[in-house]
């Protein structure tokens, strides 16, 4: 029942990424087990609407979706099961070991593709497919997972998980009017390295079902992971898909599913799949106001580039007592390295003081780019307390010239906050700050009004396209990557007046200062700059509060 030898867990980001000696065993050899109620639910939904000729289990570890279905194996002919580890094979083979129609085989999944699948058509196709990153695959791996993705009209890079080109080689491997049902990550649904999957399964699967949960499935696993349910009919022009949202799995059954099914057509697109949580009205009133002059996207305003990349946080960014120690003053930048550190709408002189006399790491420590015996004696002193301390040693740091030198520091106009609970901060920078990546760096076009960018920000409806267009984060926290940022619709002020602006900035801003709700003041601003600015109804305003608040409280119960 187990994930297989490949599977290592997809939840390590960014910096956190381990060697794989450095990896749990678990995660290894596949510790994580498919809950029975989802296998038992994707066997009675496999064969809902009549006997199967074949199938096919790409991953099947030690049996739990065998298991399953060998209540059913009187209504197919042959079930050939793939497994890479040996002793999970083992252990899947003697279950089945009593039924004629099943055939284990050990070998992995890529290369039984490669050399005896491709060609093969399929009624049924179902399992959990290895979560594992490029980095982990073998070379041999690296190849097939490239060809299956470019032969299917796909990009390959080194950013793509090994579920995704499985589970591409499986729909290739799908009969007409086959079925096909796979656990896998949530990503599926918002990240960009899945975008071409997205386009791919939309033009390959006449019918896309997403069961999602708002509890965690997989006990210890922090992965959010979905059931895709998929059918292959002969009419590829007119795809619908549904996304279901239930608590747990308690609720996995038919009834519960039925219940909340509503169809809506898919878009041909690499569009996130995240609006269709929303039902059709909520979708129709998202597709008007796309197509709306009133609206432009950030992108037409304002540039967004990640923060500045230390290396080490840690290191970097000081506190006023280390600046007194080393003498660091002019090397040391005004930082906002935080949510918390930006009180309201404009990080100001006095948001800084403040940070710096309650000893926050307000500064970035910038050092010339010139060698270390070139430096000054006092910052030569703060490398090597660096140095002692193997502050060093990082990858990023590891890869530079001269280590303690960072790349691409500037200050931006503006930030805008990567993480958050309820909504990115969007704040105005006035006193030449930089900041880390935890915030994203605003640049604003030549003649563009920045108080009326920064007003335009704060709306229920730009904030709905900001859900919409970030992504659920570990605990529930919203992600928004600098791309997608550009993408998030903002209301044309440009003819607002300059008071009216002044006075709802001043109110957004205390509210925010004051750790106020920002949904308390919403309806006050989007009187103004939707409804009476802009002569949006107030209830197609309502209706995008609405949707912000599904969205984002979907999300945030993850916390």
């Amino acid at each position: 029942m187990g994930w297989t030898i490949l599977r290592v867990s997809s939840r390590i980001k960014g910096d956190d990424v381990k060697l794989l000696s450095q990896n749990s065993a678990q995660k290894l050899r596949g510790g994580y087990y498919t809950p029975i109620e989802m296998t038992d639910y994707i066997a009675q939904w496999a064969f809902s609407d009549g006997d199967k000729r074949n199938v096919l289990e790409p991953s099947c570890g030690d049996g739990a979706f065998l298991e399953s279905l060998k209540s059913y194996a009187n209504r197919f002919e042959e079930c050939l099961a793939i497994e890479l580890d040996s002793t999970e094979a083992q252990k899947a083979s003697e279950l089945v070991s009593d039924i004629e129609n099943f055939n284990v085989v050990n070998n992995d999944f890529f290369q039984e593709f490669e050399w005896n699948l491709r060609g093969q058509r399929y009624d049924l196709i179902l399992g959990n497919p290895p979560y594992i990153r490029y980095q982990y695959l073998t070379p041999e791996q690296r190849i097939t997972q490239s060809n299956i993705l470019v032969s299917n009209g796909m990009k390959s890079n080194k950013l793509i998980n090994a579920w995704v080109s499985f589970l591409v080689a499986c729909v290739e491997l799908l009969d007409t009017n086959g079925k096909i049902a796979l656990v896998i990550p949530a990503e599926l649904l918002q990240v960009a390295y899945a975008a071409e999957l997205r386009l791919f399964l939309s033009k390959n699967l006449s019918q896309v079902t997403i069961v999602t949960f708002r509890e965690l499935v997989f006990p210890d696993v922090q992965q959010e992971v979905v059931i895709l349910l998929g059918e292959k009919g002969e009419n590829l022009e007119e795809n619908i898909i549904s996304v279901v949202d239930l608590q747990n799995l308690d609720h996995l059954n038919q009834d519960s599913i039925n219940e909340a099914i509503e169809y809506k057509q898919i878009d041909h697109n690499k569009d996130k799949w995240t609006k269709y949580f929303l039902n059709n009205t909520q979708l129709e009133v998202i597709s008007n106001i796309t197509k709306h002059n009133l609206f432009k996207k950030f992108k037409e305003y304002a540039s967004v580039d990640i923060g500045i990349t230390t290396g080490n946080n840690k290191y970097f960014s000081v506190t006023n007592s280390l600046v007194e120690q080393y003498h660091l003053h002019k090397y040391a930048l005004p930082l906002i390295g935080r949510s918390a550190h930006a009180k309201g709408l404009f990080f100001n002189e006095q948001d800084w003081l403040e940070n710096v006399i309650d000893g926050l790491p307000a500064q970035l420590v910038h050092f010339p780019d010139v060698p270390e015996e070139e430096l000054p004696s006092n910052l030569q002193d703060y490398v090597k307390y660096g140095e002692t301390n193997n502050q060093h040693t990082g990858y990023k740091c590891s890869i530079r010239k001269n280590w303690y030198r960072i790349p691409s520091v500037w200050v931006p106009d503006a930030f805008f906050l990567r993480r958050n609970d309820t909504y990115p901060k969007f704040v105005l920078n006035e006193i030449n700050a930089v900041s880390t990546d935890t915030m994203h760096r605003i640049k604003f076009k030549e003649n563009v009004d920045h108080l009326k960018v920064l007003l335009a920000y704060y709306n229920s409806i730009t904030l709905a396209f900001t859900e919409i267009e970030g992504r659920s984060y570990g605990g529930g926290v919203l992600e928004i990557l600098p791309g997608e940022v550009e993408n998030i619709l903002l209301p044309n002020l440009e003819n607002l007046d300059e008071e009216t602006v002044n006075r709802l900035l001043n109110l957004i801003d205390r509210n925010i200062r004051e750790r106020g709700r920002i949904e308390d003041i919403l309806p006050e601003v989007d009187a103004v700059i939707l409804n009476q600015h802009l002569g949006i109804s107030n209830e197609i305003i309502t209706s995008f509060r609405d949707i912000w608040r599904q969205l984002m409280n979907r999300r945030r119960q993850r916390a």
